[in-house]
């Protein structure tokens, strides 16, 4: 039995060798190409790049820009609203599906069919409900004698307005996801609580939600990454403004890389903002661990 260790240890690394490699391709790589990126200044010419370098200076700049420090500003506040309205809707209506005996599959393709449509064709269809002329939210509201509103034009309106897209378009996966949570639950536990008379909220705060927890956690932070990168909705609907009003940070470093030309700055916009969103995912994960470890 010992003779045959080696071999097996050859096997095992043999095994992980292509996803090691695979992983260092597609992700290790263009980190550190992007960090080195991030401390130079990088031009094109004659078609090749040129790179000169200088040091911390792109990141000490990050911290100065006002632009990029409103995109976090916006990013922050749009993600915690949205997601948040997200997880309380999407866990809503899959409650009340898994709890629905007739017409079940029908409210699901229902529900899913959002987060099935491109993001390309969203962007469209909303940029017209929304038209100041004759976008069809204000005709509905002309016809209840209300006046008409710059949707996607006004400071005030903007952000709530993409909001409610992003929510709209979001909520479906997050309801799949919590669906399949409900669904693997065991169900002996809610027949006790039924043999009980346990009462709805209590078995929903005592029950259903904490062992659902792993599967909330892990909805949560999944999303927050996502809404950290929102940029579809901004860029068809708004383009970040108007001012700033609707820049976020993926926007931003859109922007600094693509139209101004700018890719050293960019790059250090990009690293900066990764970071951000690892502290998010940090904290989250640590507010799990908490969670698990305190006593029912």
């Amino acid at each position: 039995m010992a003779r045959r260790w080696p071999s097996l240890r050859l096997w095992r690394a043999g095994s992980l060798a292509p996803l090691v490699l695979f992983y260092v391709l597609l992700t290790l790589l263009p980190v550190l190409n992007l960090a080195a990126m991030s401390v130079s200044d990088v031009s094109w010419a004659a078609g090749r790049s040129h790179w000169s370098f200088v040091g911390a200076e792109h990141l000490a700049r990050v911290a100065d820009d006002a632009v990029y420090r409103a995109g976090v500003r916006n990013t922050a506040w749009f993600a915690a609203v949205s997601v948040s309205i997200q997880m309380l809707l999407g866990f809503t209506l899959a409650l009340l599906v898994s709890r629905t005996t007739r017409g079940s599959t029908l409210w699901r393709m229902v529900f899913l069919l959002p987060i099935l449509m491109p993001g390309i064709v969203i962007g469209a269809i909303w940029k017209l409900m929304y038209d100041a002329d004759f976008g069809v939210i204000n005709q509905v509201l002309a016809w209840f004698g209300a006046r008409a509103r710059d949707w996607t034009g006004s400071p005030e309106l903007a952000m709530a307005s993409i909001i409610a897209v992003d929510v709209w378009h979001w909520t479906p996966f997050v309801f799949l996801l919590m669906l399949a949570g409900l669904q693997s639950l065991p169900p002996e536990v809610f027949e006790a609580a039924r043999v009980d008379a346990t009462p709805w909220w209590r078995e929903l705060t005592r029950i259903t939600l904490p062992l659902m927890l792993p599967t909330i956690v892990v909805t949560l932070v999944f999303r927050s990454i996502m809404a950290f990168k929102v940029f579809d909705e901004i860029y068809l609907l708004t383009s970040g403004g108007p001012g700033t009003a609707t820049e976020v940070i993926s926007f931003s470093i859109y922007r600094t890389f693509f139209v101004q030309g700018r890719a050293g700055y960019g790059a250090a916009v990009s690293l900066v903002t990764m970071m951000l969103i690892a502290m998010v995912v940090v904290l989250a994960l640590n507010l799990q661990a908490r969670l698990a470890r305190r006593p029912a």
